[in-house]
């Protein structure tokens, strides 16, 4: 399937960057290929509307959390101790018991290889599907969604990414997530300055409405200026809507906040969740720190437990909720970390296997997906490459793996660098 798209020219002017940024901080913007997408027809059916995509940055090792070989020993398990999970059979590491007692609502996915053991290329490769090149840059998988299905609110960003930096790549700024540092703090500086009332403000966009009239009227028939001009109007509207109360987790009962975790991921985590309830479709929660060269034992005994009751958390509240039927659930980080401990008690990066999950709507889940080797070194079963992972998401969320757009210089791409879904995660 191929659905050509027009795309801006590159930042010309201050005024232009400046124009970016606001269309970029307030999401504002309706997809184009969104109707030329439904008029195609979509030759998957959709099983899930929003995706909560958490990435463990830093590099998780799968011995340690997902994929433990206890069998081996010392010198590979080093000394996370294991425990069974709800999969007879399936252990994970000590430090994720929630998770463990869940495992039968996950698809857990073992055999997931790269190529590249940098970090911030794996990290790129893992979001895009692509490897980091320098003559373009990709989109990750919130700017290929919203590009391609638009907007489900209005009134709301189609994306938000917790504590990371959007990447729409050649997309441009139009199809970049909003981004939010402080998950309690949310969208901030959403009123006046102090200097200004509501009213001042409002007269001060009066104002440049007039002063604006004359460019406006020469540029009529320039599509940018327009709909940047569509872009401010909207934004105003966001900022005065209800629906901004989207952003504020004060909202949230504190009882729940306490269940997710008073920590940095689990007040992310449900962030998210009242996002997509609030109608965003792509949220990505960044939760770094997994760089574990050194001690790594008492390193993941405090990254691993607030993980573990962030996400076992969200899963609980996306079913009580219902929005377990209409949202897709990932976790997923960069590459693994070497079978064997190193002198400082740690482990290397290592991007010849690792683990990722998937959970909620349009997931087959209470299952073990692919597996490693005998000593967790390589792939030893059904290898996944980042670029089957995002075809699966885009396949639950009804985006064909052949769909083909292309970017401003004509080069044609597709949601998983031609890669298929994994058929075997979908239910």
């Amino acid at each position: 399937m191929n659905l050509d798209a027009h795309f801006f020219t590159p930042l010309s002017s201050r005024r232009q960057m400046i124009q970016t940024t606001a269309a970029t901080l307030l999401g504002v913007s309706i997809s184009p290929l969104a109707q030329a997408f439904a008029a195609a027809g979509n030759s998957r059916t959709a099983k899930a509307q929003h995706v909560i995509h958490i990435n463990v940055g830093g590099a998780m090792s799968h011995i340690d959390t997902f994929d433990p070989k206890p069998e081996r020993g010392s010198e590979i398990q080093g000394d996370v101790k294991t425990i069974d999970t709800s999969i007879p059979g399936v252990k994970f590491g000590e430090f994720l018991p929630n998770l463990a007692a869940k495992a039968n609502e996950l698809a857990v996915i073992r055999s997931m290889y790269t190529e590249t053991a940098d970090h911030f290329d794996a990290t790129y490769l893992m979001a895009t599907g692509y490897k980091k090149i320098a003559s373009i840059r990709h989109p990750d998988m919130a700017s290929w969604t919203q590009k391609i299905k638009g907007k489900i609110v209005a009134t709301l960003p189609a994306s938000v990414v917790i504590g990371g930096q959007p990447l729409p790549g050649y997309l441009g700024a139009e199809y970049a997530a909003i981004p939010i540092g402080n998950p309690e703090a949310g969208l901030e500086n959403r009123t006046p300055p102090g200097y200004l009332s509501q009213e001042q403000f409002d007269l001060r966009m009066k104002l440049s409405e007039v002063y604006d009239k004359k460019f406006k009227t020469r540029a009529a028939k320039n599509t940018q200026v327009v709909n940047y001009d569509t872009l401010y109007a909207d934004a105003i509207k966001l900022l005065k809507s209800e629906e901004i109360q989207a952003f504020d987790i004060s909202k949230e009962p504190d009882a729940l906040k306490e269940r997710y975790g008073k920590t940095q991921i689990g007040q992310g985590a449900l962030l998210a969740r009242r996002l997509v309830q609030n109608g965003v479709q792509y949220v990505n929660v960044h939760y770094g720190g997994w760089d574990m060269h050194n001690n790594l034992y008492d390193s993941i005994s405090e990254k691993a437990p607030p993980l573990d009751v962030a996400l076992s958390t969200l899963l609980e509240d996306l079913k009580e909720t219902g929005l377990i039927k209409s949202t897709l659930v990932v976790l997923t980080t960069e590459f693994g970390r070497k079978p064997v401990v190193n002198v400082n008690a740690g482990r290397d990066h290592h991007p010849a296997v690792f683990s990722c999950l998937m959970a909620g709507a349009g997931i087959k889940v209470g299952q073990v997906y692919g597996e490693s080797d005998e000593d967790g070194h390589g792939v030893g079963d059904n290898g996944v490459e980042p670029g089957n992972f995002n075809a699966t998401i885009g396949a639950v969320l009804g985006i064909p793996h052949d769909l083909v757009i292309h970017s401003p210089d004509g080069r044609p791409f597709t949601i998983g660098h031609e890669h298929e879904p994994v058929a075997a995660l979908l239910a």
